[in-house]
């Protein structure tokens, strides 16, 4: 019985087994092989350059600056889409009804396209928008939203913590439905103020449902994209270059495919080293609440 049913457990995980080895570990394998040639993406042939081409990376300054402006939108980004995931999701919490309707609501721009989103904030942020009209007539600022290292990175942030916002309130909003009423009750009883039951109750008891979202909002600020391609293209001056950024220019800009997948291997490795330590922080966070 014992034997059937691991035959059936593998059966019904094979989808995902082969899905994972065709588009991930083929890909990773190949990516790591090309990351010590020296392919430009279209010759047929190419050679072998060992560890040249991570060298040439770790010198580059496109490659720090990926560094560091990750670590620049981590810091804007987390506590941004957690505040306003946060705050939805006690809000909705709160209304006596239609509780699902308002969450499907915040949930639909994280359905919506990252290059529609960009385009919108494009036109919106542009030279001739009737923001920047207004701005210019009536108080003589003219604005370049994109073209400032500042703006151009706090509006990428803003439009990421638009986006998913609504899929963490979900999240968060099922930790808050899972909380045991009798325990605000008692608090109650004690004299527990608002902000107390906030800060001591609320939060150390949600830690399951903020720790998922914040391991995925960290998750996020390694993998932008769309967002910056569409806008910024990496700039002004390597301001909103992140990692995948860099690895598209070298790889289908500059024809540098050995030397994009020596780059993509590097981010790998910091995100994995970075995920890690955040998750080791949350949990001491979770331990010193009961929860680990």
């Amino acid at each position: 019985m014992n034997k059937q049913n691991n035959k059936l457990g593998w059966l019904f995980a094979s989808p995902y087994l082969i899905f994972g080895l065709v588009f991930f570990l083929g890909p990773l394998i190949w990516s790591l092989y090309l990351s010590f040639t020296n392919w430009d993406l279209i010759a047929p042939t190419f050679d072998f350059v060992g560890f040249d081409n991570f060298r040439k990376a770790l010198a580059s300054e496109g490659v720090r600056s990926a560094f560091w402006v990750t670590y620049k939108f981590m810091m804007l980004f987390v506590p941004l889409v957690t505040i306003m995931s946060l705050g939805v999701a006690v809000v909705v919490q709160g209304l006596p009804k239609f509780k699902s309707v308002y969450l499907i609501g915040f949930f639909l721009p994280y359905l919506s396209s990252g290059v529609v989103a960009s385009l919108i904030a494009q036109g919106f942020l542009s030279y001739n928008s009737p923001v920047n009209e207004f701005l210019r007539g009536n108080f003589g600022i003219n604005i370049d939203w994109l073209g400032s290292p500042l703006s151009a990175l706090f509006i990428v942030g803003l439009i990421l913590a638009w986006k998913f916002t609504g899929y963490y309130a979900l999240i968060l909003t099922s930790g808050l439905e899972s909380i045991d009423k009798e325990v605000y009750e008692a608090a109650a009883i004690d004299g527990v103020t608002d902000r107390q039951r906030f800060w001591k109750i609320t939060l150390p008891l949600l830690y399951p449902a903020l720790y998922t979202t914040l391991i995925l909002s960290f998750g996020v600020t390694f993998g932008i994209f769309t967002e910056v391609y569409q806008l910024t293209g990496g700039g002004p001056n390597y301001a909103t270059n992140t990692w995948q950024m860099e690895i598209y220019n070298q790889a289908f800009n500059n024809l540098q495919a050995g030397y994009a997948s020596s780059i993509a291997i590097l981010a790998s490795i910091v995100t994995f080293i970075s995920i890690f330590i955040i998750r080791k922080v949350l949990e001491g966070w979770g331990k010193r609440n009961g929860w680990v």
